[in-house]
């Protein structure tokens, strides 16, 4: 079975690599620390780790970052004699994790499935343990992890329906990767059944909840000053703020379109556009320049020498890692890749900041999540464009109805809170077996 996967596995990868690095590309950055994602490391990476117990944590994108940091906050009290390195698998992700984690937390770029690289980066690093932030399973990195007896586990686990057809499609192959787990958080007992008939062993997956609830208001860029770069604008601070967050194709245009309708009725509105992938920028800015809307880009901003007479009704921030600091300065939120696009991004992060939340009929990657919050009457789901006008107008007009979305949804994700010590009690027990492990005080 392992040869059978490796030699599809190389024939895969040999076809993939010009689209996977003209991905790698156009988000940029791609040279820092390139090798690594070939298990080869610096002397700099390896004098970090030389003569210290590691432990692994796997944050796939930007989404885990925020997971990983609190995790790491929550560990590092408990193990303290533990080295922690993160790795990620994407650019932007990386960009997050250096700006939002501290120096002494080491940094890497995960590596291809391929056996050798895979073997390279275990070897060179050895964990004491590997956490894998959701699922993203690679199955050499897992032989390599359970032929040397490393414990691995899969926290804040969702199996999604699509996802869940494909494991166990080939379940021959992943059954006994879900079976060797040390420990499995999942998000609801919906996704412990999953694992289960994937091959998880009972006693050792726990529902523990969504761990993006604890890690929601602490994922904030609070270095960034959102309301001084609108002031920076000439942005009034009367104006009530539309954000299109972490959109996809299609829906910048989209609300565009809603926004400038709308604005003449309310001429104190304010949009701001956050595309998921920050490279489509330009694109967007063109789509945005031939539906006739006045925008800025976020890299635009420069001090003012006074208050700019007419600033533009639209920012398009071209940069990563400040969604949540423009989240704050939010009226209300409009969550992407849910309206001209399938699966839906997460719309904890703005409810955790007191922010009316709404988004579309396609939010199939969280959907419990969406059902926790739609039952709560904590957001509201919209099936079109029309009716995406209808609410946002219905929202303006009535500040009262408004803040008693944003009011629910807070309340909903406080509720939720808990996850990460839930977490921490899969992790820690076996962790206690070495001497990496600090009891805490009595």
């Amino acid at each position: 079975m392992r040869f059978i996967y490796n030699i599809l596995f190389n024939v895969g990868l040999l076809l993939s690599a010009p689209f996977y690095f003209l991905k790698m590309w156009r988000r940029g950055s791609w040279q820092a620390g390139f090798g690594q994602r070939f298990g080869k490391y610096d002397s700099k990476v390896k004098q970090a780790i030389t003569n210290r117990h590691v432990l692994w944590i796997h944050a796939v994108s930007v989404g885990e970052a925020n997971i990983c940091m609190q995790l790491i906050s929550a560990l590092e009290t408990r193990v303290p004699n533990l080295k922690i390195v993160v790795s990620t698998t994407t650019s932007t992700g990386m960009q997050e994790l250096r700006k939002k984690l501290p120096s002494h937390i080491e940094k890497i770029y995960y590596p291809i499935d391929r056996k050798k690289y895979v073997n390279r980066a275990v070897s060179t690093f050895h964990p004491e343990a590997v956490i894998l932030v959701e699922a993203e399973i690679w199955p050499n990195f897992l032989w390599k992890c359970f032929n040397q007896n490393t414990p691995v586990f899969l926290v804040n686990a969702r199996i999604s329906d699509r996802s869940f057809r494909g494991y166990r499609r080939f379940g021959f192959l992943f059954r006994p990767l879900f079976a060797g787990m040390s420990g499995i958080g999942c998000q609801n007992e919906s996704d412990r059944k999953k694992l289960l008939e994937l091959g998880a062993v009972s006693d050792r997956v726990h529902v523990v909840g969504n761990l993006k609830f604890d890690s929601a208001a602490t994922g904030a860029n609070k270095r960034l000053d959102a309301r001084n770069l609108l002031d920076q604008m000439g942005v009034d601070p009367k104006s009530q703020i539309i954000i299109g967050a972490s959109t996809h194709p299609g829906e910048e245009v989209l609300l565009a379109e809603v926004f400038m309708k709308l604005r003449k009725f309310f001429p104190q509105l304010f949009l701001i556009l956050v595309p998921r992938h920050f490279e489509r920028s330009r694109s967007v800015g063109v789509e945005l320049e031939a539906c006739g809307i006045a925008f800025m880009y976020r890299t635009e901003i420069k001090p003012q020498a006074g208050n700019r007479a007419a600033p533009p009704p639209c920012l398009l921030v071209n940069t990563t890692g400040e969604l949540t600091a423009f989240y704050r300065e939010a009226d209300i939120v409009f969550v992407g890749k849910s309206l001209c696009a399938h699966g839906g991004q997460n719309p904890i992060e703005a409810a955790s900041l007191g922010k009316a939340v709404i988004f579309g009929p396609h939010m199939e990657n969280f959907k419990p999540v969406v059902d926790l919050f739609l039952a709560e009457k904590g957001a509201l789901q919209v099936q079109s464009k029309e009716e995406l006008e209808a609410v946002i107008s219905r929202l303006i007009s009535n500040k009262e109805e408004r803040i008693e979305l944003a009011k629910k949804g807070l309340e909903l994700v406080r509720k939720n809170m808990g996850g990460m010590e839930r977490t921490l009690e899969i992790i820690l027990p076996i962790l206690e077996r070495s001497e990496v492990y600090v009891a805490p005080e009595p």
